[in-house]
């Protein structure tokens, strides 16, 4: 048996640090460890880090040499501005005339509520003229004097003319002062936003810098000489020297670690992914096989920091049930955990005789129709998991799972007070949790425009069972529980790809500028570790905006997997066919390459067009992309330029806001090239032009065509 390097990936919680060890070629989970996070320690949570990764090599029989990517996610950037324990900021405001009035108006930042009757610790000196070293130093010694502990410099359209910003942080490395400036953060226009996220960035660096620093000298003297990276809030992981500069990326980083892990190990291309705890569940949008991000709200303003767009609900496996006039009226949203009662399905059931309903406020001010348990051997917590177990709907070896004749006997007192069935009893009490999750499941449906016919529902977390298959069952939707859930964000942060966004407010961009943000966002995450060859980019621009967007990703590691089974023409014809809601004998293949299979089928429509929907299988069996209508034309990389200029002339459609090309991708290789961010032709085309002039004239070339609403 081949031993294979590893991947690691270790979620720092509020309670526990998680570690999990992944085959870097096969992917396999080869164990997991779970140690208590070291938040009083000396060292921090950084020897937590490293507990966890000595007993989680020990029980797999490696050493520290055989560990090919190591990464961690954790909460501490979080927690801190939750706690509201972070450092006190000097703003040094830049400018003179009109300027100077923009940037001193910045020194209302200091309102910032971090906790309730606490403000953001915020100073703000001015200066006219940043190349006046003297004032400027002047104005740090000023600020430090105050009591600033981290300095950020702000200056209006410093993202076109840096360096009045530069030079002021110049003045601070000098003082030895942590410092930041607004340019590095976001290069978007829009001073008041763009200060906004630096200054929260800044008061949370000093602490991420002290964490940073004793993480990667624990590591080190570990043994690990693997490349050390560090979650980010939009699913992926950057490089340590990157957080260092931009800790805030941190921040909402948990629940991306979850989306990463269904994204990469369970391979979702279209639908939504459900991590539920014994409290709360998180709920995120995999569409097109990419995370669903968007500009977050921080101490409660928006800000230019991209996360993951998770969206929380208050029913987990630990909800309590709630009943009132004979019925089940909710769920939620206290648990067991908050109440402090242990869960009624996993007593001995000899503690459970002559159990009796009652009711409780499980906190002061709370409702008192939280339903519980009186038994002989104390009181019990009915909750969701307990619904689940008696119904049979947690899968043998979950993490959740019961005996199923205890949950049985847990219910049996609230179904006889009902005056139903175990069974009718156990389902109402999952439609009253389910009811508030479907919501927003529903509406996230709605907002990104999600493909029914395609969509999964993936759970995760501990209590993945209580809530994703009866939510499926209800929404009449594909559901699963990933595999391993319990550790999803670990395996999440294991399986990671380095990311890096690049956003530039850019009015009429040309195809050299939208080039050039694509070539930048490409650097930057070579310059993190990425394996160049294996760097994917994506670029949207909005015109409506003048932004150009380009995201890149990358793997530090070619990832050339050694899977024990690969899928046949069989089983990705019924993947496919499955995917498509029709027989396999009404699915054709469209085209194919080596790495990808296209398959479509057709929908005949009385009143309109008839619509081709396609679907791109990998040689797993695994549906990769969706399409619900596309055309699809095979060419060579030597003939693309023609025939995608074709293509896209026949596709471009016209109307009140100009013309719009039609959404292109393309199968090349081992990579599917997503371009469908570009409106404009002459620009798609460059991008579809640069993506290929490393490839062969003769290598195949697979082109899905959409044309836009």
């Amino acid at each position: 048996m081949t031993n294979h390097r590893i991947r690691v990936g270790i979620d720092v919680g509020g309670t526990f640090t998680d570690a999990v060890a992944v085959d870097a070629a096969t992917l396999e989970l080869l164990g997991q460890v779970k140690v208590p996070t070291s938040h009083h320690h000396e060292d921090g949570v950084a020897h937590g880090i490293v507990e966890a990764l000595d007993r989680l090599l020990r029980s797999v029989g490696r050493e520290a040499g055989d560990v090919a990517f190591l990464a961690h996610g954790t909460t501490q950037a979080t927690n801190a501005l939750l706690e509201g324990d972070v450092a006190t900021v000097g703003l040094l405001g830049i400018g003179t005339g009109p300027g100077a009035a923009l940037t001193r108006r910045l020194a209302s930042l200091g309102k910032l509520s971090l906790t309730p009757g606490k403000k953001l610790p915020l100073h703000y000196v001015h200066v006219a003229d940043p190349d006046d070293a003297p004032a400027v130093r002047s104005a740090v010694d000023k600020l430090t004097g105050q009591g600033a502990e981290v300095l950020v410099a702000s200056q209006p359209f410093s993202v076109d003319h840096p360096d009045g910003e530069r030079a002021v942080l110049a003045v601070a490395g000098d003082a030895g002062l942590p410092a930041t400036a607004t340019h590095q953060i976001t290069s978007l226009y829009g001073l008041s936003k763009r200060t906004r996220t630096a200054v929260i960035n800044a008061a949370i660096l000093p602490r991420m810098l002290a964490t940073a620093d004793l993480v990667d000298a624990s590591i080190s003297k570990a043994g690990v000489t693997a490349p050390l990276m560090v979650m980010r809030c939009d699913g992926g992981v950057m490089s340590l020297d990157e957080m260092r500069r931009r800790p805030l990326l941190t921040v909402l980083s948990g629940p991306a670690a979850g989306v990463a892990g269904a994204l990469m190990q369970e391979r979702v291309s279209e639908g939504l992914f459900l991590e539920t705890g014994g409290t709360s569940t998180d709920i995120s949008v995999v569409r097109r096989g990419k995370v669903a991000v968007r500009q977050a709200t921080v101490l409660g303003r928006t800000s230019f920091l991209n996360a993951l767009d998770v969206r929380t609900v208050g029913v987990g496996g630990g909800s309590m049930v709630r009943i009132s006039g004979g019925k089940v009226t909710g769920a939620g949203p206290r648990s067991a955990h908050i109440a402090g009662l242990p869960y009624a399905c996993y007593a001995d059931p000899a503690d459970l005789r002559d159990a009796k309903v009652t009711t409780i406020r499980p906190m002061a001010g709370d409702p008192d129709d939280y339903a519980v348990v009186d038994a002989a051997g104390g009181r019990f917590a009915l909750t969701m998991t307990c619904a689940a177990n008696a119904l049979g709907r947690v899968p043998e070896g979950d993490f959740a799972r019961c005996d199923q004749a205890t949950a049985i006997a847990a219910l049996t007192p609230l179904a006889a007070m009902l005056g139903v069935d175990v069974a009718t009893a156990a389902t109402a009490l999952l439609d009253a949790g389910v009811k508030q999750v479907k919501a927003v499941v529903d509406t996230m449906i709605h907002d990104y425009r999600i493909d029914t016919d395609a969509a999964v529902l993936v759970g995760g977390g501990g209590g993945a069972a209580s809530v994703t298959p009866h939510l499926a069952a209800t929404a009449g939707l594909e559901g699963r529980i990933a595999a391993h859930s319990e550790v999803i964000s670990p395996i999440g942060v294991a399986l990671a790809l380095v990311r890096e966004q690049v956003e530039r407010t850019i009015p009429g961009a040309t195809q050299e500028q939208i080039l050039a943000v694509r070539a930048e966002a490409e650097r930057a995450v070579i310059a993190q570790g990425a394996a160049v060859d294996g760097v994917e980019v994506e670029v949207t621009v909005d015109p409506q905006t003048s932004t150009v967007k380009a995201v890149a990703t990358g793997a530090t590691e070619l990832r050339t997997q050694d899977r024990a089974h690969r899928a046949d023409d069989a089983e990705r014809l019924r993947a496919a066919a499955a995917s498509l809601k029709t027989e396999p004998d009404r699915v054709r293949v469209l085209a194919a390459t080596a790495a990808h299979t296209v398959y479509g089928s057709d929908v005949h429509r009385r009143f309109r067009a008839d619509r081709h929907p396609v679907r791109v299988v990998d040689g797993d069996g695994v549906v990769r992309l969706h399409s619900p209508d596309a055309r699809v034309e095979t060419t060579t990389a030597g003939q693309a330029q023609e025939v995608l200029a074709q293509l896209i002339r026949e596709g471009t459609s016209y109307g009140d806001g100009g013309e719009r090309a039609p959404a292109l991708r393309m199968l090349v290789g081992a990579r599917i090239v997503d371009l469908s961010g570009v409106l404009d032709p002459q620009p798609l085309l460059a991008l579809a032009r640069n993506e290929l002039h490393t490839r062969s004239s003769d290598e195949p070339l697979v082109a899905l065509v959409e044309v836009r609403s």
